[in-house]
């Protein structure tokens, strides 16, 4: 016997008629997110890449979905501003910590912590949600800050990719906000 399908009750309820506030910028929806089409990833480092998903010039933030195929390496960074995180497969950490996260799994990382971002071999490629404000500072063996990576680079290395790869580099002005 067939369990019955419980009726939505809200089909009756109208949607709102004006949608947006004046001014207001349309939502941004992408199926498949986190897709396999390796084209829509942007190369971070020589084993990770990132696929934006929504960024924001003026506030100087973006939420992308970091990938590695296999053992990656993001060099070694921090954050003045704090960044969340949202693991979807895989696994990955910082070699300052002890945990390691996998699929399911949220991080919160705090302004100014200083960290060494790794993915682990994993039958599943690392693919972890982020949504990151302000600069990455990169840093030196010591800690010590040597240049950064703002929402600018991030918007220039994006378009760089996307003109390549045949997607267009104006994909990238789609998912400003």
């Amino acid at each position: 016997m067939q369990t019955p399908v419980p009726a939505e009750f809200w089909r009756s309820i109208p949607p709102i008629r004006d949608v947006f506030k004046p001014d207001a910028q349309a939502e941004v929806h992408i199926p498949n997110a986190a897709t396999d089409d390796n084209r829509y990833y942007v190369p971070f480092t020589d084993t990770v890449s990132s696929r934006p998903l929504w960024i924001s010039p003026s506030e100087n933030r973006w939420a992308d979905v970091l990938r590695a195929d296999g053992p990656g390496l993001v060099n070694r960074h921090y954050h003045p501003h704090e960044v969340f995180a949202y693991t979807i497969s895989g696994r990955w950490g910082y070699l300052e910590h002890d945990w390691v996260a996998s699929a399911g799994d949220f991080v919160y990382e705090t302004p100014g912590e200083g960290h060494t971002l790794v993915a682990y071999h994993s039958p599943q490629p690392m693919r972890v949600f982020f949504i990151v404000k302000g600069p990455l500072i990169w840093l030196d063996e010591e800690g010590r800050s040597t240049g950064h990576f703002d929402v600018h680079d991030y918007i220039a290395l994006c378009r760089a990719h996307y003109e390549k790869v045949g997607i267009g580099a104006a994909y990238v002005n789609s998912l400003f906000r």
